[in-house]
Parts: C-alpha cells; structure tokens; sequence
C-alpha cells in the first residue's frame, strides 16, 4: 500500500518536539537534583555522549534560555547555569504529577513487562523504554518506594539483569479489552467480535482487494497481548491480529501515544514479534501513521488523536506540552537578542562615524 501524507499527524507539536526535549529534560534534572539548584560548565561539558547531544553542550545550554539562565560563577570566571523561574515551576509540577500518579505509571510499567513472552525483561530494555513509558529517573533504583512485592529483581541469560512479575490471580485487560466492554461488545469471554478501531486518512483508498482482507480481518479473534500464543500458526492472519494488538497496546501506554519505529524493534525477542513487524505499521494504515519528519520514521497511534478517543490520557503528557511552550519561547527570546545586538552595533558605528566626522572637521580649520 502506497504511503499516504496526513498533514494533521505531521503536525502535532509534542510527538515531533519529543525527541528534542529528552536531552533538554535530562539536563534539566541534573540541574535540580544539585542541592544548590546550579552547576559550572564543567560538570557537564564532557558529558554529552550520556545526555544525547552531539554539540558542546555550553553551546546546547545556551539554545535554550527560557530554560537554562547562564550567570558567572563564584570560581574561576566559569560560566554557571541555573533553570529559569518558569522552569523551575514546571519542575516542580512535573514532580507532583510523579507522586501523585506513581500507582498509574507503575501500572504502565507492570503491563509492559506482562506483554513479554516470559513475563520478564532486560533492565536496560525497560530503561530504554523510560522516556515513551513516562517513568521519572531512577525510577527503578528506588524499588522499595516506586515497586510493590508482584515485581521483582533476578538474573537472565547471558548475564542480563531483569525485572518480572509475578502472574496475577486477576486477568489483565488490554486497552482494546475494556474498551470493548465498555461498548458491551465484549463480556470476558470469547474474543470474537472485537474490532479495531479504524481512522482513515483523507485521500487514502485501499484498493477494492485490501479492503476486502482488512474486513475479514477484522472479524478473526482478538488475541490479548497478556495471553499465551504459542498455540498460533506464525503465517496466519489471526498470528497477525496478535502482533497489532500488541503495537496498540504499546503505544496506548507511552506518553504521546507514539514512538520512533526503530526503538520498538529491540522488543522482537521479548515480545515474540516477527522478524518484519515494521510492516503491519505499513499495513494497518487505518490505524497507524507513519510520519518522516526529523529525518526518523515515527509510529503513531491514529485513534489515541481522532475523535473522542477511548486511549487513556497518560498523565504526563500535560507537563510535557508546557515544557514544549516554555523550549518554543527561546526562539522568540534568541530572536530579539539578535536584534538588540545589530541595533546596539548600528549605533555604534554611527557613533563612530560621528566622531570621525567631528575629528575630521577640526583638522580642516584654518589655523
């Protein structure tokens, strides 16, 4: 099916804003976690490798003055940082929207584990995964305050740490699930009748013979991504029916209801995924968007932004679009510096030519 453009996904701020805001987050954390609520340069500039920046990160810093105000400090003459007032009050929002959904995020986190085959993933997948499930830093170092006793810690092959839980006596439901009870399409029991919801782009038409399969499509069994599937055939359609249930499920839980298509292809393993999964986004375009901008391919789930959405609002994803307005007025603030800047040398240069004119005509009198 041939790729169709949709100018609406493409244009949605926070998704494409995202992957520019992560290192601007990280910064900004190890900015407020200093007891002094301020750092030299120094405690950061050879660490841009571990925030993603690929720039001196003075130079980052200083892209983004309605976040980081840039002072000199007590030693040295160094250049010191501190967050601006608006972001210092972000900071502070975003901290209660931690403490205060902690029960939802580590419910993201326990459903994303038990979408695994084993029930267990690799530390360093879920740490990888933190920014789209919304999980604050250190989120996992501090088991005792943010886990319950279904999670724990244990050893996997080739050496990896990882987090389980342990199986629940209370069947999970998936996104689709509840919605469809909600419809009273759905009872618990067999999973006939249960359908994706579809949003078309304008000006896309699958053809007559498409079409015809993605309706019988349709009416196959859903299969819950917290269900065993080692019983289905991995050619067949209902095998296909399982793995979109399961990028649905995926991108219901994450922070914008999207992720760059590339991250999601570590989970293969875990999740037993396909070897070309990256295809059911291209063959579902009724259902997922795929969106070139900043030079990556993003994965976007359409109903989570059509309509009266059934998709969970995830809580942060308010706290995120402020930050979004508040990196957005640097330009503005970067702008004017510029032409203050032309203005203050404009009349310098007229006052020195002034002068110049003044110092010439003394040296032509007559003496």
């Amino acid at each position: 099916m041939k790729w169709k453009k949709d100018p609406f996904f493409d244009s949605i701020m926070h998704i494409h804003k995202s992957i520019e805001l992560k290192p601007i987050i990280q910064l900004k954390n190890f900015i407020a976690k200093d007891p002094s609520g301020c750092i030299p340069i120094s405690a950061v500039s050879k660490r841009g490798l571990e925030f993603d920046i690929s720039i001196k990160v003075a130079r980052f810093l200083r892209q983004y003055p309605s976040v980081f105000e840039e002072f000199r400090g007590p030693e040295y003459n160094l250049p010191w940082f501190r967050l601006t007032p608006e972001a210092a009050e972000i900071d502070r929002e975003e901290k209660r929207v931690f403490d205060e959904c902690k029960e939802d995020l580590k419910d993201r986190l326990k459903r994303f584990i038990l979408m695994s085959k084993d029930k267990v993933l690799p530390l360093k997948i879920i740490k990888g995964m933190e920014w789209y499930l919304g999980l604050p830093e250190g989120f996992l170092e501090d088991s005792k305050g943010n886990l319950d006793e279904s999670f724990r810690f244990m050893d996997m092959e080739d050496g990896l740490k990882g987090l389980a839980v342990e199986s629940e006596l209370e069947k999970v439901l998936s996104t689709m699930q509840r919605n469809a009870m909600k419809n009273g399409v759905y009872f618990g029991g067999t999973m006939e009748g249960i359908e994706f919801p579809i949003f078309p782009s304008k000006g896309l038409r699958l053809r007559r013979k498409i079409e015809g399969w993605l309706n019988e499509f349709q009416k196959l069994p859903y299969v819950s991504p917290y269900e065993d599937f080692s019983h289905l055939d991995p050619n067949s359609d209902v095998a296909e029916k399982r793995v979109v249930g399961i990028l649905h499920e995926l991108l219901s839980l994450f922070v914008e209801h999207s992720a760059q298509r590339k991250k999601l292809l570590c989970l293969k393993k875990y999740f037993g995924l396909p070897q070309k999964v990256h295809k059911a986004f291209e063959r579902h375009p009724h259902m997922f968007y795929l969106s070139f901008k900043n030079k990556t391919c993003t994965a976007i789930l359409k109903e989570a932004y059509c309509g009266k959405s059934s998709i969970e609002r995830h809580p942060l994803l308010g706290v995120r679009k402020k930050y979004i307005r508040l990196v957005k007025e640097s330009g503005r603030i970067l702008k004017n510096r510029k032409t203050n800047n032309q203005f203050i040398k404009q009349e310098k240069l007229e006052k020195d030519s002034d002068s110049d004119s003044e110092s010439d005509d003394r040296t032509e009198l007559p003496l």
